[in-house]
């Protein structure tokens, strides 16, 4: 079991910054590769970005590229997505999930947390 929360959400102008943070717990936290994910009103739950359980090997979301920048600390259990000039569209809902390799597809993710909501002010 990998308990999961979200942090660092909140109300921003377009242009700003913020950056989540995903705590986890145990053992399992360190040999598990992350991501994180985003839902907007309305939408399907979409990806965001992975990392694996090293850190060695990343991937974005096309649309995020060059705006966010996911890491990791496994000796706080701890993973982050910064995120730079944001934009309305990236009002969402954001959640971060483990699992056993980095990938896009949200349905080989097992654990979730509870999501921290991000809106972007235009």
């Amino acid at each position: 079991q990998v308990p999961l929360v979200e942090s660092g959400g909140g109300l921003v102008q377009a242009g700003g910054s913020l950056r989540l943070s995903c705590a986890g717990s145990g053992r399992a936290f360190s040999s598990s590769a992350m991501g994180w994910f985003r839902q907007a009103p309305g939408k399907e739950r979409e990806f965001v970005a992975t990392i694996s359980a090293s850190g060695g090997y990343i991937y974005y979301a096309e649309s995020m590229k060059g705006r966010f920048t996911i890491s990791r600390d496994n000796s706080k259990n701890t993973m982050y997505l910064q995120m730079n000039d944001l934009k309305p569209e990236d009002t969402a809902k954001y959640y971060c999930a483990a699992g056993p390799h980095p990938t896009i597809f949200r349905a080989e993710f097992i654990h979730w947390g509870q999501g921290t909501q991000v809106t972007v002010s235009s």
